[in-house]
């Protein structure tokens, strides 16, 4: 289901995790639970992940996460702006002090000119730190988009955490 790297890399971040006594949570669109997923399939990953939410639409995002509307009204759903409310929103659910968000355009539909299919944005949050974001655009068929997503914010995670002190 998952391959070998991406496991590693899941793993590699769990063990960061407890190494600094932090505890994960995620909010997912895009994905769909993808990255929970892959993490909850670690053995022992239950102390260092709290949960993962899945907010695909925007009535979700604004109930569960507390994304503003005015935030999806001005930027869309697809935004740094939305990702930064979202793993912030997740944050504030739990016992978690580290958060991290996906919200993008999987496909085969639904892009634009301004935001094509592929586009996804992240952003990663803490109780220590200013949150960041990122957008990237990824290239192939939806199940590719939703893997790269993965990817991407594992590794913006394991970047994050290595500025954690």
């Amino acid at each position: 289901m998952f391959s070998p790297e991406l496991k590693a890399l899941s793993q590699e971040i769990g063990k960061l995790l407890l190494a600094k006594k932090h505890v994960l949570t995620l909010a997912e669109s895009c994905t769909g639970g993808l990255i929970s997923a892959l993490i909850t399939n670690i053995a022992g990953s239950s102390a260092w992940f709290d949960s993962g939410l899945v907010t695909y639409s925007n009535q979700a995002k604004q109930d569960l996460l507390k994304v503003k509307e005015t935030t999806l009204t001005q930027h869309g759903a697809v935004s740094e702006q939305a990702a930064i409310e979202m793993a912030i929103g997740a944050l504030q659910q739990g016992r978690a002090n580290i958060a991290a968000s996906v919200t993008g355009i999987a496909g085969p539909e639904g892009g634009s000119s301004t935001k094509p299919v592929g586009t996804v944005c992240f952003a990663w949050a803490s109780n220590d730190l200013p949150s960041i974001s990122k957008t990237y655009l990824f290239q192939g068929n939806r199940e590719q988009i939703r893997e790269q997503s993965t990817i991407a914010l594992l590794i913006g995670l394991k970047d994050f955490l290595n500025q954690q002190s």
